[in-house]
């Protein structure tokens, strides 16, 4: 974190106040859908009971040696770090439970944490990508 971003987090903090709300780990795995509509219900339902969204786990197969299928699997793991900041999730984090192709799947897990930076919200890689 560079000492610009370090001091605005530090003052957003400092100007805040505690709140009454519950940090709750979302699995990917059980959302019914990424798609807005279902997302904006979720994100009230979960205001609404005094949850907030701090992470979101997600596993990534990358088990086809196969570079469409990376791709393929690279694409439902952007949506999912696109639900996680229209949620408003602070973590995006990626368990590696197979990979075939380590060279593809960490190229393209770069580019997911570069996608999730830019979206201002922190990624994680869990797991090992090695073949």
């Amino acid at each position: 974190m560079s000492t610009l971003e370090s001091s605005s987090v530090e003052a957003a903090v400092t100007a805040g106040r505690p709140a009454d709300l519950t940090p709750v780990v979302l699995d990917a795995s059980r959302l019914e859908s990424t798609a807005p509509s279902h997302l904006r219900d979720l994100k009230a339902g979960l205001a609404e009971e005094g949850y907030l969204p701090a992470e979101l786990t997600v596993e990534a197969r990358f088990g086809e040696d196969d570079p469409l299928a990376v791709q393929s699997e690279s694409d439902r793991l952007r949506e999912y770090v696109r639900a996680a900041a229209f949620l408003g999730v602070g973590r995006v984090a990626v368990d590696v439970a197979e990979c075939c192709r380590p060279d593809d799947a960490e190229s393209a897990l770069a580019a997911l944490g570069e996608r999730a930076r830019r979206e201002g919200v922190a990624f994680e890689l869990r797991g090992s990508i090695d073949g």
